[in-house]
This record gives structure tokens, C-alpha cells and sequence, in this order.
């Protein structure tokens, strides 16, 4: 994949530890959110946004403030992808549900978001926001209970990735 953007907020260092999994394996460029501007989303095609969940479902704390520096940005003719990390025993109730605090955003922007994932019955979790018209919003992953699977559903959700974004026009993949 070329011309791809990565940004990430970690508190644990999950986040960053997918981050960098994804950046290996696609070249891009990778960017905390807690440290970079607004204005580098515009540099890229493709866009993968990675964050975290909290507590009852609160997205973490670094991409609460970027969402605000980025509630008025025009993310028209992007292709954006995102994944989540949560813990789908201890918080079953709203795993993931970070992902769709950015993908509201994303889509109220005129964002195009892409690799939404399927449950495919993977999971154990009673509710997610990230659940849309049965989908997940991304590709939700959970490291503190199935760690060993994160590598190869990164690699199938990047292969999907670069087949949506063929599909389209080609130019992210």
C-alpha cells in the first residue's frame, strides 16, 4: 500500500504495539495523535485510524482532544480505516466502542469508510457501538485475550483493505 497515514492513541501501548504491526506491514507512516497536527491527515490517501477503549466505552483520552481539533475537517474523496482495541470479556457490554466515536466524525465529513469487518462469531461480547448495519466499523481486536490472533486479522483486514480500495479506483492499494 503506498501513501498511507497511521495514526494511533495508546495509553497502554496496545494500540501503538498494532500500530506498528500495520506499519510493517504496509510502509506507511506512522503518528501518535498526541503529538501531531491536524492538517497531516490531508497528506495521505489512505487513512488508518487506531484507538482504544475505556471504561464504559469511552474512546482514549488522546483521540478525545484530536476529535475535537478535527470535528470541522473535510475528509471528502478519503478512504479511511480504522480498528479498535477492547476487551471483549471484562467490558462485553461496550467492546470496541471507540471505533465509532472516529467513524462518527469520519462519515459526518464525508469520509469513506473502509474494512468493515464481520463478526464471523470470533468475539464474545454482548453490545458494541462499532456494530453498524451488522458490521463491525473496523476491525475490532482484543489484546489482552486473544493477542496470538492480532497478526493474521491485521494481515487479512489489510488484504481487504487494498482489495476495497482497488475496486474503487486503485489508488490506496
Amino acid at each position: 500500500m503506498s501513501d498511507v497515514g497511521i495514526f494511533y492513541g495508546s495509553t497502554s501501548g496496545n494500540t501503538a504495539h498494532v500500530a506498528k504491526v500495520i506499519q510493517k506491514a504496509t510502509g506507511g507512516e506512522l503518528h501518535d495523535v498526541s503529538s501531531v497536527n491536524a492538517e497531516e491527515l490531508g497528506n495521505y490517501t489512505l487513512l488508518i485510524l487506531g484507538t482504544s477503549t475505556w471504561g464504559a466505552g469511552d474512546i482514549q483520552d488522546d483521540w478525545g482532544d484530536f476529535l475535537e481539533k478535527i470535528r470541522a475537517t473535510s475528509f471528502e474523496n478519503k478512504r479511511v480505516a480504522l480498528f479498535g482495541l477492547g476487551d471483549q470479556f471484562s467490558y462485553s457490554d461496550n467492546f470496541v466502542d471507540g471505533m465509532r466515536d472516529i467513524y462518527d466524525v469520519i462519515t459526518a465529513n464525508g469520509g469513506n469508510v473502509i474494512g468493515r469487518c464481520d463478526d464471523n462469531g470470533e468475539y464474545d461480547y454482548c453490545e458494541s457501538r462499532s456494530v453498524v448495519d451488522g458490521k463491525f466499523v473496523g476491525l475490532p481486536l482484543d489484546e489482552d485475550n486473544q493477542s496470538n490472533m492480532t497478526k493474521t486479522r491485521v494481515i487479512s483486514w489489510l488484504e481487504q483493505i487494498s482489495k476495497e480500495c482497488s475496486s474503487c479506483c486503485g489508488s490506496c492499494g
